[in-house]
């Protein structure tokens, strides 16, 4: 088969017959690095959508990352605001305790000086 397609080719000085030598030679080069550079962009084309993919990975985990740290923020909101009721009650309560101290304290004078007249 080969020799019908260098059939054409008969007849020609050996200087036209260089030149398709070289002329199909350098087509044969650049059907080689044409292969070279679709493999080379489809690889790259392999690695952008990986990346691609990395990225949007990366912002899914960033948006549910920022929830769980607005969720976390609340929280601790809450019980800042809890901790501070909570301060406020024991405040309010060691008011009233140190009251009733003061009225126990009171009522023991009482009591004594009272106690004190009755024995006499």
């Amino acid at each position: 088969m080969s020799w019908t397609v260098e059939e054409w080719k008969e007849g020609l000085s050996p200087r036209v017959l260089q030149k398709i030598h070289e002329l199909e030679s350098q087509v044969e080069k650049l059907k080689k690095e044409r292969q070279q550079r679709q493999y080379q962009f489809e690889s790259l084309e392999a690695a952008l959508q990986k990346q691609k993919q990395k990225v949007e990975n990366e912002r899914n985990e960033s948006a549910i990352l920022k929830r769980e740290n607005q969720r976390l923020m609340n929280l601790c909101d809450n019980l800042e605001k809890e901790k501070q009721k909570i301060s406020h009650d024991l405040q309010v309560k060691e008011s009233q305790v140190n009251f009733q101290s003061g009225q126990l304290n009171s009522s023991k004078r009482d009591i004594e000086r009272l106690e004190k007249e009755l024995k006499r």
